[in-house]
C-alpha cells in the first residue's frame, strides 16, 4: 500500500489524516497487532522486525510510517494490560490504538477506577483509534499528586473513542496527514484497571518483548521513520542527478563533484546510524530472552534512536540542498520528506536535549534512569 499512498499524498496532506480507506488498508497489515501477545490474538513479533516494517512504510509516505509506528508501539502496551481489559482493547483484529504517553492528564481515584480530566498533545492517527489513551498523575480532592494504597500513582490509561474530543489543532509543516492533534476528555469515567504502567510494573504477559523497554521501542519507531525518509531522499536525488542540469551548466547534477561528495556523505549518515541501531537493538533483545534489560542497553537503545533522527535529518538535508530549486516543489517528493524529517526530529523521545541525558551517563555523572 505504500505506493498507493505516495501516490495520493497531496490528497491526504489536504485532509491532514490518511483518507479512510488507506486508514482501513494500513490496519488490514496487522502492524497495530504486531506486539500485541498471541493470547490476545496479536503477533508478538520481535523489535527489529517491526522496526524494518515502519522503515519500509515510511519510505513512500512519513504520515503513513509515523501511523503505523504510532499503533504499533501502543500495542505494545497489551503486555501490561490485565488479560480482561488486553482482550477488550485488543481482541478485535481491527483494534487500533494510541496517544501521548506522558501524564498531561489528572485523575481522581473514585469507586470503581479513575475519573480523567486532561488535554494531550500529539495525538497521531486518533481518528482512526477504537480506544485513544492518555497519562496521567493521579491527584487528590485538592489537586496535589497523590498515590492509591495500591502505587498506582501515573498511569497510561485507556478511553474509549466516543469519550475523547478531538481538537483539531494539527497545521503543521510536516507529517500533515498523521491527524496529531491535541485532544481532551473532561471528567471521564475510567473503570478499574483499564491502565497499565510499563517501566513501572511488572509486564502481565511473558517473553522478551514485554521486557523490551517501551520507551526505548517509541523513540526506535521514531527513528525507523526517520531512516526511511532518509533513504526516499536518497534515492530521489539519485534519480534527479542523472538528468538535471543546473541552469548555465552543461553538467549534470552527477558530475558535480559537490553533489557526488554530499550523496556520499548522505548514505554514510543514514547507514552507519541505522547500523548503530541494529547493533543495539540486537543486544538488548539478546538481554531480553535471558530477563530483565539493563539500564546500559536503555541507555543505548536510546542514544541510538536520537542519532539516527538527527542523522536522517542531515541526509535528507544534503539531498535536498543537492537538487537545487527542483526541491521546493511539491510534485518532488524531496519537498514532502524535507518537511516530514524536520517534524519527526521535533518529538521528545528523539530531540536533541535527549544528548545531554545520555552524556552525564557516559561522563559518569549521577542520573535519573528514569528519563531514559
Amino acid at each position: 500500500m505504500g505506493r498507493a499512498a505516495d501516490a495520493r499524498a497531496h490528497e491526504s496532506e489536504a485532509l491532514r489524516r490518511l483518507p479512510a480507506d488507506l486508514a482501513a488498508d494500513l490496519i488490514g497489515t496487522r502492524i497495530f497487532q504486531a506486539w500485541v501477545p498471541p493470547a490476545y490474538g496479536g503477533d508478538g513479533r520481535e523489535v527489529a522486525e517491526v522496526l524494518a516494517a515502519i522503515e519500509a512504510t515510511a519510505y513512500w509516505d512519513g504520515s503513513l510510517g509515523w501511523c503505523a509506528m504510532i499503533g504499533a508501539t501502543t500495542s505494545m502496551v497489551s503486555g501490561w494490560l490485565s488479560e480482561a481489559w488486553a482482550q477488550e482493547i485488543y481482541g478485535d483484529p481491527r483494534s487500533c490504538t494510541g496517544g501521548f504517553a506522558l501524564p498531561a492528564g489528572r485523575a481522581r481515584p473514585v469507586a470503581g477506577g479513575l475519573e480523567v480530566s486532561g488535554t494531550w498533545p500529539w495525538g497521531s492517527g486518533t481518528d482512526h483509534c477504537t480506544w485513544i489513551g492518555g497519562g496521567v498523575l493521579l491527584v487528590d480532592d485538592e489537586g496535589q499528586p497523590t498515590a492509591r494504597a495500591d502505587g498506582l500513582r501515573a498511569p497510561f490509561v485507556f478511553f474509549r473513542r466516543d469519550q475523547v474530543e478531538l481538537l483539531d489543532t494539527w497545521d503543521v509543516m510536516g507529517l500533515r496527514a498523521t491527524a496529531s492533534t491535541d485532544y481532551r476528555v473532561d471528567g471521564a469515567f475510567v473503570s478499574e484497571g483499564c491502565w497499565a504502567q510499563p517501566g513501572v510494573d511488572s509486564p502481565v504477559a511473558d517473553g522478551a518483548l514485554y521486557r523490551f523497554p517501551f520507551l526505548s521501542a517509541l523513540a526506535l519507531g521514531i527513528s525507523a521513520v526517520s531512516l526511511g525518509l532518509a533513504r526516499r531522499a536518497f534515492d530521489e536525488l539519485v534519480d534527479l542527478a542523472g538528468a538535471k542540469r543546473p541552469a548555465q551548466s552543461s553538467r549534470t547534477l552527477a558530475e558535480r563533484p559537490v553533489v557526488q561528495a554530499d550523496v556520499a556523505r548522505a548514505e554514510a549518515a543514514f547507514r552507519s546510524a541505522r547500523a548503530f541501531v541494529d547493533a543495539e537493538v540486537q543486544a538488548a533483545w539478546a538481554a531480553a530472552l535471558e530477563g530483565p534489560v539493563a539500564d546500559g542497553h536503555r541507555r543505548d537503545l536510546r542514544l541510538a534512536a536520537t542519532n539516527a533522527t538527527l542523522q536522517a535529518r542531515a541526509a535528507v538535508d544534503l539531498m535536498y540542498d543537492a537538487a537545487g530549486g527542483s526541491s521546493v516543489h511539491r510534485t518532488n517528493p524531496l519537498e514532502r520528506v524535507f518537511r516530514d524529517v524536520h517534524v519527526a526530529t521535533q518529538h521528545g523521545m528523539v530531540a536533541p536535549r535527549t544528548l545531554e541525558v545520555f552524556g552525564r551517563v557516559a561522563l559518569g555523572l549521577p542520573t535519573d534512569a528514569s528519563t531514559y
